[in-house]
């Protein structure tokens, strides 16, 4: 179970991690982006990973086609532009703790030395993240650790977002920003210590995991990321999975539904891990009747 706490961060993120053991990939290779059908409309459904360094662009021409012919592009979430100081203001008071408590309140003394290490690689101390918690603490980690090993960059969806501004595409979103915020800041509840403490043993791991899983996610290899990371994470946290997939997957089908029907072209661009596996957006659709194929 050691590398639960990095699935439970990046899978709560949208992130789908692969194990560093990775299938070799057959001829008929697929990518992560599905059309749905109902009758003779169609939407688009194409899994993200919010970790991708520059030497992958270009994406799969499969994501770069689809955009072309959207009019709308939907997104899990806006965040905020870093620009947006209300916005940056209002999350970072959403995943702090209330005044009076901190993050070793919560943590053991062995935990929060070990975290004191680690962040002295970067000219910073445990007390300078104190105040944040445990769920913001591991994003920060992941996002450090992402930049040493040169694996750091803007994500598929951070793309298509700029794309979208860009180019006058609209965008809608399946949750509001105060969802996401919530979902974070609540994330380790109960075992605050086993986040820090396992996000901190698997971070030297980090750099063969996004390789993996941004092999998978080229291939669309959604067995793989089925078997070693979903059903993983289901075995391991049956409750934040239902949290994090189960129950959010289910709010999103309405809204890909009423997609059908009118005259826009959408393209869903959600979490690859909300993509595979028997409780995906892709199997509920596919139990309500609509044609689902993989490109």
């Amino acid at each position: 179970m050691k590398n639960f706490s990095i699935h439970k961060l990046l899978f709560s993120l949208g992130l789908a991690v692969s194990s560093v053991t990775t299938a070799v990939a057959d001829t008929d290779s697929q990518t992560s982006v599905w059309k749905v059908s109902n009758g003779e409309d169609a939407v688009y459904v194409g899994g993200t990973i919010h970790i991708l360094p520059i030497s992958e662009f270009p994406l799969p021409s499969e994501f770069t086609d689809i955009y072309e012919q959207a009019d709308t592009l939907v997104f899990e979430a806006k965040m905020p532009d870093p620009s947006d100081i209300e916005g940056q203001k209002k999350m970072m008071a959403g995943l702090a703790y209330a005044e009076g408590k901190s993050l070793k309140d919560d943590v053991s003394e062995e935990t929060y030395q070990a975290l004191n290490a680690y962040l002295s690689n970067f000219g910073a101390t445990a007390d300078q993240l104190a105040r944040f918690k445990p769920g913001m603490v591991a994003s920060m980690l992941v996002a450090m650790e992402a930049q040493r090993s040169q694996m750091a960059g803007q994500g598929v969806d951070a793309y298509f977002m700029q794309l979208a501004a860009r180019d006058g595409k609209a965008s809608e979103y399946l949750e509001s920003l105060d969802f996401q915020i919530n979902m974070l800041a609540n994330m380790g509840a109960g075992e605050e210590d086993r986040l820090i403490s396992e996000t901190l043993e698997t971070l030297p791991e980090l750099e063969d995991m996004l390789k993996s899983t941004i092999k998978a996610w080229r291939e669309g290899d959604t067995e793989q990321i089925d078997e070693l990371v979903v059903d993983t994470f289901k075995r391991e946290s049956p409750t934040s999975y239902d949290d994090v997939f189960t129950k959010r997957n289910q709010n999103w089908l309405p809204q890909i539904e009423a997609m059908f029907g009118d005259e826009d072209q959408e393209f869903v661009l959600v979490g690859a891990g909300h993509l595979v596996g028997d409780d995906s957006v892709i199997a509920l659709l596919e139990a309500k009747g609509y044609k689902v194929e993989q490109m």
